[in-house]
């Protein structure tokens, strides 16, 4: 490092002013109020174990329950942190069912890693942002540059968790056809609506994990509930695809009005089967203007060096000669 020890000194007091008034505004604003309420919960959710506490390994060697122990945690820093009303983490419990994590402290688990990743990034531009520009040796610019980097650390989490959840949709939005020809198959076999979906959650376990898991959920949603529709609806917010939602339609139709439901799904199945051949298709007509850039740098210089390298050092053998 080329900074002076004055201004790592310097820096470090930033960044500790900075932690102790955000401490100061809690403490003024909440009094602590909502620490006592996660407290309390995480007291009544130690004393009544639910399933999504992960158990200790059998193996004995601790890595589960150190994980568990570091998202615990987590979880209870993400509890105490005020950075978001109640608004922000219903969106944020949204975005993560989308993503795949329905645990209950989910949230908090985000919101911690999210402070994590932008103290974090906020020190690390502290300790080398001196390293990087010039301007840094001025107290106005580190501390901007320490904000920007903690507002960066905040925010990169929620675009992961927003990779995940679009990476889900493309894999469930896949499958769906292949899970509908097999609903259509339990339904002609006789099977009512839980039992049909409980059946192809089985058999797509293998196939299409995120499927199995949303499929299997609401099936228990629907044995142990009896507003259907709500719990169709739930599948269709937390999968939020397309074909998913005109799924559910269907099939809220179907209990509505007493209409058949092999039928209705034959029809979907069809319909999901040749709009996924249609995307195919279109994505296999894009490869073509997209490999002539590739292969006009790549393979067209090799082919022209394959074909006129021989000629080209015969005609430099007779130019030498005739010297």
């Amino acid at each position: 490092m080329n900074a002076a020890p004055a201004d790592l000194l310097l820096n470090l007091a930033m960044l500790l002013g900075l932690l102790l008034a955000l401490a100061l505004w809690w403490t003024l604003r909440f009094g602590g109020y909502r620490g006592k309420i996660a407290e309390r919960a995480r007291a009544v959710a130690h004393a009544r174990p639910t399933a999504d506490v992960a158990p200790l390994d059998a193996t004995g060697d601790g890595r589960t329950g150190l994980a568990a122990r570091a998202l615990a945690r987590v979880a209870a820093l993400g509890d105490r942190l005020p950075l978001f009303d109640a608004g922000h983490r219903l969106k944020l419990r949204a975005g993560l069912q989308r993503a795949g994590f329905r645990s209950r402290s989910a949230v908090s688990v985000l919101v911690g890693v999210k402070f994590i990743a932008g103290l974090a990034c906020a020190t690390l531009t502290v300790l080398f942002g001196a390293d990087l520009t010039t301007l840094a040796q001025y107290p106005a610019v580190r501390a901007l540059l320490m904000t920007g980097a903690f507002m960066v650390g905040m925010i990169a989490p929620e675009y992961a968790v927003a990779f995940r959840a679009a990476r889900r949709r493309r894999q469930i939005a896949a499958y769906l056809p292949d899970a509908l020809d097999l609903f259509v198959i339990c339904t002609n076999a006789g099977n009512s609506l839980v039992v049909g979906m409980r059946r192809v959650a089985t058999e797509m376990a293998t196939i299409c994990p995120p499927l199995a898991a949303e499929l299997a959920l609401t099936a228990d949603e629907l044995r142990l509930s009896g507003d259907s529709v709500r719990a169709l609806h739930g599948l269709a917010e937390r999968v939020d695809v397309p074909s998913v939602r005109a799924l559910i339609s269907t099939l809220t139709q179907s209990m509505r009005y007493g209409t058949p439901i092999t039928q209705a799904l034959r029809t979907l199945s069809r319909t999901e089967r040749v709009a996924h051949m249609v995307a195919l298709e279109e994505a296999a007509a894009k490869l073509a203007p997209k490999m002539v850039l590739p292969m006009m740098l790549f393979i067209l210089p090799a082919v022209c060096a394959v074909a006129a390298g021989p000629a080209v050092i015969q005609l430099i053998a007779m130019l030498g000669q005739l010297r």
